[in-house]
């Protein structure tokens, strides 16, 4: 018996490995998809408006709300509305809390050391734990209200020495959020000089945005990431890291200088009610033994986390304020009711501080509306499955990227009501909001890996457009009419209006 059973054994293990191969080669039940080309999968099917191209697939091809595409070795699953981003969040969230190793990324975050593309695990929760404790409290934000209040006031003075005159609002609100970033993150302003001399902040935003928002080949099909030696990309990406690292080096040099230089000194105590910039507070996380020297890559971490804060910080909220003064401009009622609420609210005062921020129930809505039609990012930075899931009864093999389309959901028919008018009254008396837990709207996504800098954009956010709308009055270019305004988008996957905000301000009486 002993021998009969020692000659099947092999039989009875070429049995099992064949039934699992077998069973591993079983087609899985995956999302709808489009036809897809051999190697290139979907690729050659993605469109210049990544968030549009997406949701006229996922309407081709009946995936009204999960369709699957295979982009080069990515296979991909797009969440295109509102019943389906819930699944996502509310039973898989520790299933999509992982983030694709994006190579432009790692380039960028010193090797993905950041929040945003940190893998999951005790590295992102320390850094997830400094941003909601630390960085973003309420607390935190409010401290920073005399510089939101002293940049606002130098744009203001700035739009009223144009009175009448054309008005470039698009290049105000650039300057303005990257200096209150840069006031708040780094301790002070960074621009160029008369003489050409300095940061030009604005540009390097940009550039580095720009990265973010192509299909890099390395990332699809990384047997051929050499066509990025002859495209420029490679180039490109050398150019903007050798001005983004020096300038960010620089930033966290001197304020561990400044820190060093003060535990030395016996003369000087120090003061609890100094205001702190994040580089303060991200050096004083990081520091041991005594503040003596810093955790292991601590160096690194900072200045990843300082990449995340000025280009997530400014970019997003430049481009909410943009679409909120034109749509402002193309609904005029919505602008004279706007601007009735605010002025009933803060009466005969010449601004409006944040404390009338709480009882501007309109401006809220119109926020919110904004961010419904024209979120900052319409394709959030996409999620990487962990494991194999089920998710609207379809197979999700570990390892597929997750992507939200937020775009796309803020337009889902089953969830919105006429859903391409601009039409802030949908949320008054309405408890919807777009803090993560209303899956019709995710400008800032959602669960773990959602934005936790919400309140420190949406303060910023709310202060500006109320005393611009509180302290001018409004009208277009002569010759231009409101159904004539260019509402086209840059390309790309963080795409901002392609023309600039032009308006004539004529201060409030």
């Amino acid at each position: 018996m002993a021998s009969i059973l020692s000659g099947l054994f092999p039989l009875f293990l070429f049995v099992f490995f064949l039934y699992k191969w077998v069973s591993s080669r079983k087609p899985k039940n995956l999302p709808p998809s489009p036809p897809k080309l051999p190697i290139i999968g979907n690729l050659h099917q993605m469109g210049k408006h990544t968030h549009r191209t997406l949701l006229a697939l996922s309407q081709k091809y009946g995936a009204p709300d999960i369709m699957f595409l295979q982009l080069g070795t990515k296979p991909s699953v797009v969440i295109s509305s509102a019943k389906a981003a819930s699944y996502a969040f509310k039973t898989h969230d520790a299933s999509f809390s992982e983030r694709p190793q994006l190579a432009i990324a790692k380039l960028f975050n010193y090797g993905c050391k950041d929040m945003i593309f940190a893998p999951y695990g005790d590295h992102w929760r320390r850094l997830k734990s400094i941003c909601t404790l630390q960085l973003f409290t309420s607390s935190r934000v409010k401290s920073f209200r005399r510089v939101r209040e002293e940049e606002l006031d130098l744009m203001i003075q700035a739009i009223k020495e144009n009175s009448k005159q054309l008005v470039n609002l698009t290049s105000l609100f650039s300057s303005l959020t990257n200096d209150i970033v840069c006031r708040t993150a780094f301790g002070r302003k960074y621009r160029v000089d008369e003489q050409g001399q300095g940061i030009d902040f604005d540009r390097l935003i940009k550039g580095f945005i720009d990265f973010f928002g192509r299909q890099n080949v390395e990332d699809v099909l990384p047997w051929m990431s050499w066509i990025n030696r002859f495209n420029g990309f490679n180039a490109k990406a050398r150019e903007v890291s050798e001005v983004l690292d020096p300038f960010v080096e620089r930033i966290v040099h001197d304020h561990a200088t400044r820190m060093k230089d003060r535990l030395r000194s016996s003369t000087i105590d120090d003061d609890d009610t100094t205001i702190k910039d994040f580089v303060d507070i991200l050096l004083e996380s990081y520091q041991t033994d005594g503040g003596a020297k810093y955790a292991p890559d601590a160096h690194l971490v900072i200045k990843a986390l300082l990449v995340n804060i000025f280009a997530a910080g400014t970019h997003t909220q430049t481009i909410t304020m943009e679409w909120t003064f034109t749509e402002l401009l193309r609904h005029p009622k919505v602008m004279k009711r706007l601007q009735q609420e605010i002025r009933d609210v803060v009466g005969e005062k010449g601004a409006v501080s944040e404390d009338d921020l709480e009882n501007l129930t309109y401006l809220k809505a119109v926020i919110k509306e904004i961010f419904r039609v024209h979120p900052p990012v319409p394709v959030v930075v996409p999620r990487l499955c962990r494991e194999d899931i089920k998710l609207s009864g379809y197979d999700i093999p570990a390892g597929t990227q997750i992507i939200f389309n937020v775009w796309a959901i803020g337009r889902d028919s089953a969830y919105w009501d006429d859903v391409d008018v601009f039409n802030p009254e949908r949320f008054l008396n309405s408890e919807i909001d777009y803090k993560g837990q209303h899956f019709g709207l995710l400008p800032f996504g959602a669960g773990r890996r959602g934005c936790p800098g919400i309140l420190f954009a949406t303060t910023n956010i709310e202060v500006v457009l109320a005393n611009l709308v509180h302290q001018f009055d409004w009208s277009l270019p002569v010759g231009v009419e409101k159904e004539s305004l260019d509402m086209s988008e840059t390309s790309g996957g963080i795409p901002h209006k392609k023309e600039p905000v032009i308006v004539i301000a004529v201060p409030r009486a």
